[in-house]
């Protein structure tokens, strides 16, 4: 399959490759000033109370290219190429707990959320893990497919007891290769994800939100 101009292999030994292609090359992209943007939380329901709870947040842990801040293209199963002139605002892991801190913060269900527990002492801990989040290039290479996948626990502070443990998972569909497009794309997935996983996060902690 002939590479779209719009991508770049990983590596500093990709160029060599993209020479042939006519692409981009990872030297003159990793010099160029990147456009950066970044996920919003989505818009959930207020609870219909506040409890005396506190949240702690801790990064998700991932691994290999989804740990930096460049946004992930896939041609395929074994391919990661990187979307040019574009980068995440902050390493992805680091992004994605902002935006969960966020999520959970803006639904006013929990007296402290944080990324730390308060005073040292907390309730209730999330610890996640990212296994996908990037783009999956469709076989036409001029659309892709937006997949998130996150596995969660809430782990009681006190004892480290796992309190629950589900995964979730979003796919969203990008018309274009286009970096707004994809970018919005990933938005409706993060939307997906993080709304599923606040609502179940509160019901573990006894709060349950309002249907919208």
């Amino acid at each position: 399959m002939t590479l779209p101009r719009r991508f770049f292999l990983l590596g500093a030994g990709a160029a060599p490759l993209l020479a042939g292609c006519g692409a981009i090359s990872a030297l003159n992209e990793a010099t160029a000033v990147l456009d950066a943007y970044e996920l919003r939380a989505p818009a959930l329901p207020q609870a219909a109370r506040t409890v005396p709870r506190g949240l702690s947040i801790e990064p998700p842990s991932t691994s290999g290219a989804l740990e930096g801040d460049r946004i992930l293209i896939k041609p395929n199963m074994v391919q990661s190429l990187y979307l040019p002139g574009a980068r995440w605002s902050d390493k992805a892991p680091l992004m994605f707990q902002t935006v969960m801190l966020r999520a959970f913060e803006d639904t006013g269900a929990l007296s402290y959320v944080g990324r730390r527990p308060l005073g040292g002492v907390g309730d209730v801990a999330l610890i996640s893990e990212i296994t996908d989040f990037q783009a999956e290039l469709g076989p036409d290479g001029r659309s892709a497919t937006i997949r998130i996948r996150l596995t969660a626990r809430m782990v009681r502070e006190a004892d480290a007891r796992v309190l629950a443990r589900r995964s979730f998972e979003a796919v969203a569909g990008a018309e274009s290769t286009e970096t707004l497009v994809i970018v919005q794309a990933f938005n409706r997935a993060s939307d997906a994800v993080l709304s599923d996983l606040v609502r179940w996060g509160l019901d573990v902690m006894g709060v349950r939100l309002p249907q919208q």
